[in-house]
C-alpha cells in the first residue's frame, strides 16, 4: 500500500456554512474525518496540519514555507506522494510556487473545494479521494506539482481558476488537462515539459502586478512601483501598451527594475510583434521581458523567485521563455 502525506492548509474544503447567517468560515475541527476513513482503503495516510487559513490569507511566504515543510517531512519519512488541501482563490499560485522550488520526483497534488463541507453537492470529499488516487499512481511521478479537481488533472504552470463558484472552475486555457480521473483508473494523456527549478530561502523582493487598459498613462505605473524591485504588467493583446505608458516603462528599465509583460488575454502568449510606439516589438527593444504564456499572478511569483537568484536582464529573459 502506498504511503501518502496529506497536508491541510485550510480553505473552503475545511469550512462549514452557517445555516442561520449563510456565511462560510473556518472551523476548529476538520470536516473530512469520514473521508479520511475511506481513504485508508486506498493508501496509508499520514495527516499533517500546516495552517488553517482562507486562501486570500495565504501569502508567498506561506507558500515557500509550505515547500520547506514538505521537504522536511519527505526527508525524514519515505512517502510515495503528497496531497495538499487548499482554498481555491490562491490555489494556483501555491501550486506554481511548489512546482518551481520543490526538488522532488514524487507526486505532489493540490486540491480543494468550491462548496463547503455541509453544502449540498459538496465537492471536497470527492476531490480529495481523486487526489489520493492520482498521488498513488506511478504515472504521476516526475510531472511536477499537479492540480486535481472535478475529475481532471492539470499542470501547475497552466491551470487557473476560471469561475467564481462553479465546481469546474479550474481549467488550463489553450492547453487543457494533462489527464483525467475515472471510476476505473487514472489516465494521463501527456506530460508537461519541466525546466524551471529554483533554490530560494525566502522572499525579499517586492514585485508589483498591474493590468493595462485603454488610455492608460504612466501615472499609475510610477505610483505603484515607487518601492518595487520588479513589475509585471498584463498587457493588451499580444503584449502591447498605450503609448503614454512608455516613458514610465523606460524609466523603470533604466533604473534596473525589470518589467515583465504577459497578456491580459487568457489564451495565447505575449510576443514582440508590433513596432508602433507601445507595441510589443518596441517595448522589447527598450528592454521589456516577455513571458511564455504565464498569467499575471504566476509571472509575478516567478519574477519574485528569479530575483532571489539573478537580476541580469538576459538571464531573466531566458527564464521567462521557458
Amino acid at each position: 500500500m502506498k504511503k501518502i502525506l496529506l497536508i491541510h492548509t485550510g480553505g473552503t474544503i475545511a469550512m462549514e456554512e452557517n445555516k442561520s447567517t449563510g456565511g462560510v468560515n473556518t472551523k476548529e475541527t476538520h470536516p473530512l474525518e469520514a473521508t479520511l476513513r475511506e481513504l485508508s482503503d486506498l493508501a496509508e495516510i499520514t495527516v499533517k496540519d500546516y495552517v488553517n487559513l482562507p486562501s486570500p490569507h495565504i501569502t508567498p511566504t506561506h507558500m515557500l514555507e509550505l515547500a520547506q515543510f514538505i521537504t522536511t517531512h519527505t526527508n525524514s519519512d519515505q512517502f510515495d506522494g503528497i496531497v495538499i488541501t487548499h482554498g481555491t482563490d490562491t490555489l494556483e499560485e501555491t501550486a506554481y510556487v511548489l512546482d518551481l522550488v520543490l526538488q522532488t520526483t514524487i507526486s505532489v497534488i493540490v486540491t480543494g473545494a468550491m462548496r463547503s463541507s455541509n453544502e449540498h453537492g459538496s465537492d471536497g470529499p470527492y476531490n480529495l479521494i481523486s487526489s489520493v488516487r492520482v498521488a498513488c499512481e506511478d504515472q504521476s511521478l516526475g510531472k511536477g506539482t499537479l492540480v486535481v479537481f472535478n475529475d481532471e488533472i492539470h499542470a501547475a504552470k497552466n491551470v487557473t481558476k476560471t469561475h467564481t463558484s462553479n465546481i469546474a472552475t479550474f481549467q488550463s486555457p489553450q492547453y487543457g488537462p494533462i489527464g483525467i480521473v475515472t471510476k476505473r483508473g487514472v489516465l494521463f494523456h501527456h506530460t508537461p515539459i519541466r525546466s524551471d527549478f529554483f533554490h530560494v530561502k525566502n522572499f525579499s523582493k517586492n514585485v508589483v502586478l498591474l493590468k493595462a487598459y485603454a488610455g492608460m498613462d504612466g501615472n499609475l505605473i510610477k505610483a505603484a512601483t515607487n518601492s518595487a524591485d520588479g513589475v509585471v504588467i498584463e498587457a493588451l493583446g499580444q503584449g502591447n501598451l498605450p503609448p503614454a505608458t512608455v516613458p514610465a516603462i523606460k524609466e523603470l528599465i533604466s533604473n534596473g527594475i525589470p518589467v515583465v509583460l504577459v497578456s491580459r488575454c487568457f489564451n495565447g502568449i505575449a510576443q514582440d510583434i508590433y513596432s508602433y510606439e507601445g507595441g510589443g516589438k518596441h517595448l522589447k527593444e527598450i528592454g521589456a521581458i516577455f513571458s511564455n504564456g504565464l498569467n499575471g499572478q504566476k509571472a509575478r511569483l516567478k519574477l519574485m523567485i528569479a530575483l532571489e537568484n539573478t537580476s541580469e536582464q538576459d538571464q531573466l529573459q531566458r527564464l521567462f521563455l521557458q
